[in-house]
Protein backbone atom coordinates (compact mmCIF):
# COMPACT_ATOMS: atom_id res chain seq x y z
CA UNK A 1 0.00 0.00 0.00
CA UNK A 2 2.70 2.35 0.49
CA UNK A 3 5.23 0.68 -2.05
CA UNK A 4 6.62 2.74 -4.93
CA UNK A 5 3.71 3.11 -7.34
CA UNK A 6 2.61 0.56 -9.77
CA UNK A 7 3.08 1.43 -13.57
CA UNK A 8 0.17 -0.54 -14.35
CA UNK A 9 -2.16 0.93 -11.96
CA UNK A 10 -0.57 4.86 -13.42
CA UNK A 11 -2.00 3.89 -16.76
CA UNK A 12 -5.90 4.46 -16.92
CA UNK A 13 -7.94 4.26 -20.39
CA UNK A 14 -11.04 3.79 -20.85
CA UNK A 15 -11.29 0.02 -21.00
CA UNK A 16 -9.04 0.25 -17.75
CA UNK A 17 -6.87 -2.54 -19.72
CA UNK A 18 -3.42 -1.87 -18.41
CA UNK A 19 -2.25 -3.46 -21.98
CA UNK A 20 -4.60 -0.94 -23.91
CA UNK A 21 -2.59 2.15 -25.59
CA UNK A 22 -3.72 5.00 -24.75
CA UNK A 23 -5.68 7.24 -27.79
CA UNK A 24 -2.85 9.51 -28.49
CA UNK A 25 -0.54 7.14 -28.54
CA UNK A 26 -2.20 4.54 -31.05
CA UNK A 27 -1.18 3.27 -34.44
CA UNK A 28 -3.11 5.53 -37.37
CA UNK A 29 -5.31 3.63 -39.35
CA UNK A 30 -3.84 3.25 -43.30
CA UNK A 31 -5.51 5.56 -45.87
CA UNK A 32 -8.16 4.69 -47.62
CA UNK A 33 -6.30 3.57 -50.50
CA UNK A 34 -4.51 1.36 -48.72
CA UNK A 35 -1.14 2.80 -49.12
CA UNK A 36 0.78 4.24 -46.10
CA UNK A 37 1.85 8.00 -46.48
CA UNK A 38 4.96 8.99 -46.66
CA UNK A 39 7.50 9.63 -43.52
CA UNK A 40 8.23 12.85 -42.44
CA UNK A 41 11.96 12.87 -41.09
CA UNK A 42 14.73 13.48 -43.44
CA UNK A 43 12.58 14.26 -46.96
CA UNK A 44 12.49 17.02 -49.16
CA UNK A 45 10.22 20.06 -47.63
CA UNK A 46 7.88 21.57 -50.15
CA UNK A 47 8.00 25.12 -50.48
CA UNK A 48 6.57 27.30 -48.05
CA UNK A 49 2.86 29.40 -49.86
CA UNK A 50 4.12 32.82 -49.05
CA UNK A 51 1.14 35.40 -48.89
CA UNK A 52 0.02 36.82 -51.58
CA UNK A 53 1.89 40.06 -53.11
CA UNK A 54 1.38 43.34 -50.83
CA UNK A 55 2.00 46.65 -52.24
CA UNK A 56 4.84 47.72 -54.63
CA UNK A 57 8.03 49.32 -52.94
CA UNK A 58 9.08 52.36 -54.20
CA UNK A 59 12.23 52.76 -56.87
CA UNK A 60 14.92 55.16 -55.21
CA UNK A 61 17.89 56.00 -57.34
CA UNK A 62 20.88 55.12 -56.44
CA UNK A 63 22.95 58.51 -56.96
CA UNK A 64 20.17 60.00 -55.20
CA UNK A 65 20.59 57.92 -51.92
CA UNK A 66 24.19 58.13 -52.11
CA UNK A 67 23.99 61.75 -52.47
CA UNK A 68 21.46 61.96 -49.26
CA UNK A 69 23.83 59.88 -47.25
CA UNK A 70 27.16 62.27 -48.07
CA UNK A 71 24.51 65.50 -47.11
CA UNK A 72 23.05 63.93 -44.13
CA UNK A 73 27.10 62.67 -43.03
CA UNK A 74 25.08 58.93 -42.81
CA UNK A 75 22.09 59.16 -41.30
CA UNK A 76 19.89 58.71 -44.49
CA UNK A 77 21.12 55.13 -44.78
CA UNK A 78 19.26 53.81 -41.50
CA UNK A 79 15.96 56.19 -43.06
CA UNK A 80 17.04 53.90 -46.44
CA UNK A 81 17.13 50.50 -44.27
CA UNK A 82 13.72 51.31 -42.51
CA UNK A 83 12.14 52.15 -45.28
CA UNK A 84 13.10 48.90 -48.23
CA UNK A 85 12.87 46.59 -45.10
CA UNK A 86 9.24 48.05 -44.16
CA UNK A 87 8.65 48.06 -48.01
CA UNK A 88 9.54 44.59 -48.45
CA UNK A 89 8.17 42.94 -45.33
CA UNK A 90 4.87 44.14 -46.38
CA UNK A 91 4.72 43.15 -50.05
CA UNK A 92 6.33 39.44 -48.97
CA UNK A 93 5.21 39.16 -45.32
CA UNK A 94 8.03 37.98 -44.58
CA UNK A 95 11.94 39.59 -43.81
CA UNK A 96 12.47 41.95 -40.17
CA UNK A 97 10.77 44.86 -41.30
CA UNK A 98 11.48 48.62 -41.13
CA UNK A 99 11.89 48.97 -36.68
CA UNK A 100 13.85 46.03 -36.80
CA UNK A 101 16.35 46.84 -39.66
CA UNK A 102 16.47 50.47 -38.08
CA UNK A 103 17.22 48.68 -34.51
CA UNK A 104 20.15 46.67 -36.11
CA UNK A 105 21.03 49.34 -38.04
CA UNK A 106 21.63 52.00 -34.98
CA UNK A 107 22.97 48.84 -32.78
CA UNK A 108 25.08 46.69 -35.18
CA UNK A 109 25.06 48.23 -38.41
CA UNK A 110 27.64 45.86 -39.56
CA UNK A 111 25.50 43.21 -40.51
CA UNK A 112 22.85 45.69 -42.44
CA UNK A 113 24.49 44.61 -45.62
CA UNK A 114 24.48 41.34 -44.94
CA UNK A 115 20.88 41.31 -44.04
CA UNK A 116 19.54 43.89 -46.64
CA UNK A 117 21.14 41.48 -50.20
CA UNK A 118 19.78 38.54 -47.94
CA UNK A 119 16.17 39.29 -48.15
CA UNK A 120 16.19 41.45 -51.79
CA UNK A 121 17.72 37.91 -52.73
CA UNK A 122 15.10 36.49 -51.37
CA UNK A 123 12.48 38.68 -53.42
CA UNK A 124 13.96 37.11 -56.53
CA UNK A 125 14.19 33.61 -54.94
CA UNK A 126 10.50 33.70 -54.21
CA UNK A 127 9.24 34.55 -57.41
CA UNK A 128 11.81 31.23 -58.66
CA UNK A 129 14.08 33.74 -60.44
CA UNK A 130 17.98 33.61 -59.75
CA UNK A 131 19.28 36.13 -57.32
CA UNK A 132 21.09 38.85 -58.27
CA UNK A 133 22.28 39.52 -54.76
CA UNK A 134 23.17 37.29 -51.57
CA UNK A 135 23.96 37.66 -48.01
CA UNK A 136 27.57 37.52 -49.48
CA UNK A 137 27.38 40.66 -51.53
CA UNK A 138 27.62 42.18 -47.90
CA UNK A 139 31.47 41.12 -48.29
CA UNK A 140 31.98 44.25 -50.38
CA UNK A 141 30.79 46.43 -47.84
CA UNK A 142 32.87 44.54 -44.67
CA UNK A 143 35.97 43.76 -46.63
CA UNK A 144 36.47 46.74 -49.06
CA UNK A 145 33.94 49.60 -47.42
CA UNK A 146 37.13 51.47 -45.40
CA UNK A 147 38.56 52.04 -48.84
CA UNK A 148 37.02 55.43 -49.42
CA UNK A 149 33.92 53.84 -49.14
CA UNK A 150 34.44 51.78 -52.43
CA UNK A 151 33.15 48.73 -51.09
CA UNK A 152 29.95 50.09 -49.81
CA UNK A 153 29.23 51.88 -53.08
CA UNK A 154 30.15 48.97 -54.88
CA UNK A 155 27.72 47.14 -52.38
CA UNK A 156 24.82 49.54 -52.58
CA UNK A 157 24.91 50.18 -56.32
CA UNK A 158 24.70 46.32 -56.39
CA UNK A 159 21.92 46.16 -54.08
CA UNK A 160 20.03 48.91 -54.52
CA UNK A 161 20.03 48.34 -58.70
CA UNK A 162 18.90 44.71 -57.69
CA UNK A 163 15.81 46.37 -55.47
CA UNK A 164 14.83 48.90 -58.13
CA UNK A 165 14.84 46.17 -60.97
CA UNK A 166 12.39 43.95 -58.88
CA UNK A 167 10.02 46.67 -57.81
CA UNK A 168 9.90 47.32 -61.76
CA UNK A 169 9.56 43.68 -62.98
CA UNK A 170 6.23 44.34 -60.55
CA UNK A 171 5.43 47.09 -61.94
CA UNK A 172 6.15 49.96 -59.94
CA UNK A 173 7.30 53.34 -61.77
CA UNK A 174 11.11 54.23 -61.78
Amino acid sequence: MFGPPNLKDSVMTETNDPTAVPPPYSTPAPPAGGVPAPAMAGGPLAPMAGPADGPIGKVRSTGTCVLLTIVTLGFYTWYWYYKTHDEMKQHTGNGIGGPIALLIAILVGIVMPFLTSNEVGGLYERKGREKPVTAMTGLWYLLLGWLFFIGAIVWFVKTNGALNEYWKSQGAEG
